[in-house]
């Protein structure tokens, strides 16, 4: 049940009656027509723009168009009035029934409220988090991990058939520097004084548990190999063991991938998918030989001049083409990323996410490119970008780490203050905006908290249930006088005003979802929580307000059956966040 779409709905089907009667021009178009909450609740209970985007088309003035459609209305089922204002927007107020009869749809079907079908079962592939394995992931990683397990949630209650996706970046220089750094930790685990760790290799101790297993699985036999030989022995070991680590901390934050894809495996075992990819590209003309302008702003010193071997990227938007072919014939970074795409586009994926770093900006239009470039531009691709995270304590920046050396882990921020906060808090500000995370507000038990100012209130919905039995010993969420209740009785405005909140819960999800910012659901949590709060404290102060009444059992089961509604939406939306819903806070 979703009361702004029906609405929305009902707008336009008076709108195609006015074109067939010819008070509307019959070629009139009815995009973009919305049915939302006005920003004056005074005004009545859902507002539209519908005259004011058909005016232009139209040729019409818009209050005349809105005077058609309220015409239309005015009188319909559920609709107590109707108001033109302003230039031409028109307000609408139903009947307390309209927004009563949501309360038994939520509570008979509280998996499917507010689920939209947008993504009629197309499959999407979110790429998300792949650090590449040479340590633990700090906090940086944290919010692109947690957005990105969120925007796969937000996807797949919307109806989309979604993998969650790791690329393993195992193929590159970077790996070999970290065998090399665990080879001193093995040689150090033998006893060896390897002193200071030399520059450019990575010096945390998180690789003393590498050295000391492959000293205990190959005792001193590595010393005396060549590096030719023990090289790929502790890259492989040492890969492993990265991945298993990141794979725990990963857990530690309830993040999941279904497809952990190795970039090594894109030339392994007699294949070359790289070179597949670039075949197909050089088929359909999109490779050629050519050179590149000096970059704007490059001082030249280093700047070789030379035919290259290029993908035709500004074809599809980017800003040059780029390098397939580095000088000596390898493959350029650029090249293995080809590849893996074309790996996606052969899966079958329609719909393509790839969520990265504030440091990979310049990666988009590329990445953007190819795609369009493998699928004919026949599968959509977005590229999220999550911003910094300033870690802070008690307003102060924390910088430092015993596990890293020189960053604060993922793991450290989890165990400090637990899953939840992080997860809420890194949604509680748009992706791409800088955000400060302060661990010690985010687990302080007040209003000021955001996450437990939602938990608080899904707990204090659940303890209406426990104290209730003490007045009514047979009354529970499940009893029949709350299914059957006869919610007319909530008419109190704020009542009212919490259910109208409840009922934008499906097109807040929708908005999310197309908009790809599952903030959203953060923000409105928070929202209807505030709501349900400030309900509760007028209880406090007028006893007639409160849920439970002593003296009228009906009453009280109407509103049970509102509170029950509530906290079924909130966990819903703490669902798709992948926050608990406590029934009680301690």
């Amino acid at each position: 049940m979703n009361i702004y779409a029906d609405t929305a709905a009902r707008i336009t089907t008076a709108l195609d009656a006015l074109k067939r009667e010819g008070k509307l021009p019959g070629d009139l178009p009815l995009a973009n027509i919305e049915a939302t909450p006005p920003r004056d609740t005074s005004h009545g209970d859902v507002a539209t723009n519908a005259a004011m985007v058909l005016a232009k088309a139209a040729r019409m003035k818009p209050r005349d168009i809105a005077e058609l459609i309220k015409g239309k209305l005015d009188g319909s089922p559920g609709i107590a009035k109707t108001e033109i204002a302003g230039p031409g927007f028109l307000n609408i107020t139903f009947d307390p029934a309209v927004w009563h009869a949501l309360i038994p749809a939520i509570r008979k079907a509280p998996d499917r409220f507010g689920r939209p079908n947008l993504g009629r079962g197309e499959a999407m592939n979110v790429e998300y988090v792949s650090a590449n394995p040479t340590g633990p992931m700090h906090v940086g990683h944290t919010r692109g991990a947690v957005f990105g397990d969120v925007f796969a949630n937000l996807h797949a209650f919307s109806g989309y058939k979604v993998t969650r996706e790791y690329y393993i970046n195992d193929a590159g220089g970077q790996v070999d520097t970290l065998a090399k750094s665990a080879f001193l930790r093995y040689r150090e685990a033998l006893g060896d004084n390897i002193g200071v760790i030399p520059e450019g290799y990575y010096p945390g101790e998180y690789l003393k548990p590498v050295g000391d297993a492959l000293a205990k699985d190959f005792g001193k036999s590595l010393l005396a190999k060549p590096e030719a030989e023990w090289l790929p022995v502790v890259r492989e070991r040492a890969v492993a063991m990265m991945l298993a680590m990141i794979r725990d901390d990963l857990a530690a934050l309830d993040v999941k991938h279904d497809v952990f894809f190795s970039e090594a495996s894109l030339k392994s075992a007699g294949k070359d998918e790289v070179a597949a990819s670039l075949d197909l590209l050089k088929s359909q003309g999109h490779i050629y030989v050519g050179r590149l302008e000096k970059p704007l702003g490059h001082d030249g010193d280093d700047w070789e001049d030379r035919e290259q071997t290029l993908f035709r990227s500004t074809a599809f938007g980017d800003d040059v083409d780029r390098a397939i072919l580095k000088s000596d014939g390898s493959y350029t970074y650029f090249a293995n990323d080809v590849a893996y795409h074309h790996t996606k586009v052969t899966r079958g994926f329609k719909h393509l996410v790839n969520v990265l770093g504030a440091d990979h900006v310049g990666y988009v239009k590329r990445i953007k490119a190819v795609v369009a470039a493998l699928s004919n531009q026949k599968i959509d691709m977005t590229v999220p970008i999550s911003q910094l995270v300033r870690l802070m304590r008690a307003g102060e920046p924390v910088k430092m780490s015993k596990r890293s050396g020189n960053f604060v882990t993922l793991r450290e921020v989890v165990d400090e203050v637990g899953r939840d906060p992080v997860r809420f808090m890194m949604l509680y500000r748009k992706h791409d905006s800088a955000l400060d995370f302060d661990l010690a507000k985010v687990v302080e038990q007040s209003k000021e908290n955001p996450v437990f100012y939602v938990q608080m209130a899904h707990a204090r919905a659940r303890s209406v249930f426990r104290n209730v039995k003490e007045t009514f010993a047979n009354l529970s969420a499940s009893a029949a006088d709350v299914a059957e209740a006869d919610l007319a009785r909530l008419s109190d405005p704020g009542e009212l005003d919490l259910i109208k909140r409840l009922a934008w819960y499906p097109e807040m999800v929708l908005g999310a979802a197309r908009s790809g910012e599952p903030h959203r659901i953060a923000f409105y949590l928070h929202d209807v929580a505030s709501a349900f709060h400030g309900h509760w404290s007028r209880g406090n102060e007028s006893p007639y307000l409160r849920f439970i009444q002593a003296d009228d059992r009906a009453l009280t089961a109407a509103r049970l059956a509102l509170v029950d509604a509530f906290a079924q939406v909130i966990a819903s939306g703490l669902g798709i966040l992948g926050v608990s819903a406590p029934e009680e806070l301690r």
